[in-house]
């Protein structure tokens, strides 16, 4: 996992947003996100787990400073699975998860995986659409994966995109 922060070039609809990589300084921030925007948030010994076993952990930040999104993708063999990836709900519908997605796709590359696959909630109707429009593939289910509300669980959506 590479250490040096990237400022985003100029003609990226991020300008000025800079990603670096996701370290144990930035969990409570990444929790306050995370609880804000999901029904069933990581926790913080999820992110912990992902942190410990280096994964690509990647942190996105206005020119303030303030965190705005994140993503955590794990790489195994010639595939990355994206675990988790999040814009702060203020600033949704405006781009943010193309970019971030952008980035998965350029680290992805860089590492010589071939595909990327993740897991969506058929609620999440809004993402679900996102990764549509991107290029994912439906390719299966996983039945009852979520925790869902009053204790049920819910599907997920199986995608990959190929690379």
């Amino acid at each position: 996992m590479s250490s040096v922060p990237r400022i985003l070039p100029s003609r990226d609809p991020l300008a000025g947003s800079i990603f670096a990589p996701m370290g144990v300084q930035d969990l409570s921030e990444v929790q306050v996100i995370e609880d804000s925007v999901y029904p069933h948030p990581w926790t913080r010994g999820n992110f912990l787990d992902s942190l410990y076993s280096g994964y690509e952990n990647w942190t996105l930040r206005d020119a303030s400073g303030k965190l705005i999104g994140y993503f955590l993708l794990m790489l195994a063999l010639d595939e990355g699975h994206l675990l988790n990836i999040t814009v702060r709900g203020d600033l949704h519908g405006q781009g943010i998860g193309r970019g971030l997605l952008d980035n998965v796709v350029q680290l992805a590359r860089s590492k010589d995986m071939r595909s990327i696959l993740l897991e969506v909630r058929p609620s999440n109707a809004r993402a679900l659409a996102a990764y549509l429009r991107y290029g994912f593939e439906q390719i299966g289910v996983r039945k009852a994966y979520y925790p869902a509300a009053s204790g049920q669980r819910e599907d997920a959506i199986v995608m990959s995109l190929r690379l």
